[in-house]
């Protein structure tokens, strides 16, 4: 970012790109949040009956997204991934603070990223509500808080043999797109451009993780790649999992390329933000009214099975059910790891 020749303090800087648009989003009723920027802790007041959901994200330039990504981007995918995790426990979203170290003080580049965040914040009544500025290199840390009515929240102990493993949407966009841009995988702009929002602007599956409250055993967000994600719920709940590579939901452009990439970008590839959730098959067709209702696919990619070892384990089976062999199975079941080189 090129630096700006008027000098700009801290709490010029929040009052100009921040608190204005906090507080145009507080004049909802609904809100718990009774106080807001400006005073040493923002206060939140929940209901009786409801507990609060606490989620964290950190974002670091060069290691979640590229130098010199586009700002309004950013500002929405930053406060989006958070958004997700509070999707996944089945809260609706209260409001969030924001922590972020900048090289320097740009007008132009922090215009577009408060247009970005405020546009999301406003989209799921998401007030920014507290935070923290500083100077050094480019990091964005968000910390959302949501609402659940007590012993509702979906947490990612709860699975049991023989529930039904499903997933929102479609896997392994994201991936395709970073493959493009690393040069790893030519892609017609035409395709590139049909899908080039499932990693730059993410849809929290809001609406989904508030209806699963009562229906899923378990859930998360796929973040990191769907069958690492999905060995979380594995060891949390001491179960293992079957799961069928061709029934993972992959997008019309994702089957373009060779089966073989189809499945590594749908089973690992991250950056997806989806839902994956358990449910007990007698759910099935309450899923299948949900999926309708919210218009949004979800799909049945295996199941939940008992479990055989001290480590948890997930089976992959290949379109005709034969069993892949740990060798031919390891590609699939990577994940996303925030301290590898």
């Amino acid at each position: 970012m090129s630096s700006h020749s008027k000098p700009f303090g801290e709490f010029d800087l929040i009052e100009r790109f921040f608190k204005t648009g906090s507080d145009s989003l507080r004049i909802n009723v609904d809100q718990a949040v009774t106080l807001g920027i400006g005073d040493d802790c923002a206060l939140i007041q929940p209901r009786g009956d409801e507990e609060i959901a606490i989620t964290s994200d950190m974002l670091v330039e060069g290691r979640h997204f590229f130098v010199g990504a586009a700002p309004e981007q950013l500002g929405r995918k930053a406060l989006a991934v958070n958004l997700s995790d509070l999707a996944a426990m089945g809260a609706k979203p209260t409001g969030f603070t924001l922590a972020i170290a900048l090289p320097t003080v740009d007008h132009a580049w922090l215009e577009a990223f408060s247009k970005g965040l405020f546009a999301i914040a406003k989209e799921y009544s998401c007030p920014l509500i507290g935070g923290d500025t500083t100077a050094g290199p480019l990091t964005i840390s968000i910390t959302a808080f949501g609402s659940i009515p007590t012993g509702k929240a979906i947490r990612r102990s709860g699975a049991k043999a023989g529930d039904d493993i499903w997933v929102s949407g479609t896997v392994g966009d994201a991936r395709l797109i970073l493959a493009a841009l690393r040069h790893e995988i030519i892609l017609p702009a035409e395709d590139l451009q049909k899908i080039e929002r499932r990693m730059h602007n993410p849809t929290p599956r809001i609406e989904l993780g508030m209806q699963l409250r009562n229906i899923a055993s378990a859930a998360l967000d796929v973040s990191d790649g769907l069958l690492g994600d999905l060995r979380h719920i594995l060891k949390q709940s001491q179960v293992d999992a079957e799961i069928q590579l061709d029934q993972l939901p992959k997008s019309a452009t994702l089957q373009k390329q060779n089966v073989s990439i189809q499945n590594q970008f749908a089973a690992c590839g991250g950056d997806d933000y989806e839902i994956c959730f358990t449910a007990p098959a007698s759910q099935r067709e309450n899923i299948q009214a949900i999926s309708k209702s919210i218009g949004l696919p979800l799909t049945i990619i295996g199941k939940i099975v008992s479990k055989k070892d001290v480590e948890v384990k997930v089976d992959l089976l290949d379109d005709s059910g034969t069993l892949l062999s740990d060798v031919e199975a390891a590609p699939f079941l990577n994940s996303f790891d925030h301290f590898a080189s």
